[in-house]
């Protein structure tokens, strides 16, 4: 491996009414007003910037020991709260809301950061900001497996994450490669699986596996599979306050890349620099 870039990134789904009947989160209440912050931008909650992301996702949004809620994409999103001159809350949502954009016509939150692949078909529903990771999917396997690609799999079973791209790779692949795919509804439950033999390996986010074998010296990463996807911080789309809120987004981007505080935050998580191009 030479980056670290990882790809956790959903084909958008269809959460409408029902899939804003969701968990909001780290103990935000539904807000009511809205209020002015720097460059003009309207904020759903006072003297806050609300992120909506999907927990748990290591090392980009995740809870530490002390139980609170860090990682690459909330550090990022703190620059953006400090440049308008407010504090970031993270809201804990399922992640369909958040690539459907149900989470913003439900005013949850204001932007969005969670690792979320740019495609064409998201496009649609929500407004990316310019990419601001580069991502691609791995192969998490038991170490000794004899698994290396997927044609090793033939007949075995392949934990993918519900609403990923990750996912939708996997299916693509499925008819040519003769596994069948087992659904999981987080990261966690979807990397577990291969620790405990429930899947015969677990496709992800690239980032994501490597830490998780990291961490448990009996899994691997066998293979990455270069899908070329960017991820992009999320606001609504087809809303004047929201470009304004981009804008600031991508001029937060810019500049944390030109000073040096992006790949700090980058060696932080992953521990190299950040790739140049």
């Amino acid at each position: 491996m030479s980056t670290f870039t990882r790809s956790r990134t959903a084909l958008a789904s269809v959460a409408a009414a029902s899939a804003l009947a969701l968990t909001a989160c780290a103990g935000a209440a539904t807000p009511t007003s809205t209020s002015s912050a720097a460059g003009g931008v309207q904020l759903v909650s006072a003297g806050k910037l609300l992120v909506c992301t999907h927990l748990s996702y290591k090392p980009f949004q995740y809870k530490d020991a002390s139980n609170k809620v860090v990682g690459f994409d909330v550090d990022i999103m703190d620059l953006v709260a400090k440049k308008l001159g407010v504090t970031q809350e993270i809201v804990d949502i399922d992640f369909a809301s958040i690539t459907s954009g149900a989470v913003f016509a439900a005013k949850k939150c204001d932007a969005s950061a969670a690792a979320v692949t740019i495609t064409d078909a998201r496009k649609n529903t929500i407004q990316f900001s310019d990419p601001y990771f580069k991502a691609t999917q791995a192969l998490l396997v038991k170490k000794g497996s004899g698994i290396k690609d997927l044609p090793d799999l033939k007949g075995k079973k392949l934990g993918v994450q519900t609403d990923t791209t990750g996912q939708k790779y996997a299916e693509d692949q499925k008819a040519a490669n003769g596994y069948t795919t087992v659904v999981y509804d987080d990261s966690p439950s979807e990397l577990n699986a291969a620790l405990a033999g429930n899947a015969d390996a677990v496709i992800n986010d690239n980032a994501v596996v490597y830490d998780f074998a990291k961490d448990n010296a009996g899994l691997e990463v066998v293979k990455e599979f270069d899908t070329k996807e960017n991820y992009g911080l999320i606001v609504a789309k087809g809303d004047a306050n929201a470009a304004k809120l981009v804008a600031v987004i991508n001029d937060v981007l810019k500049a944390a890349k030109a000073d040096g505080t992006y790949n700090t935050i980058y060696k932080k998580y992953f521990g190299v620099d950040a790739p140049t191009s």
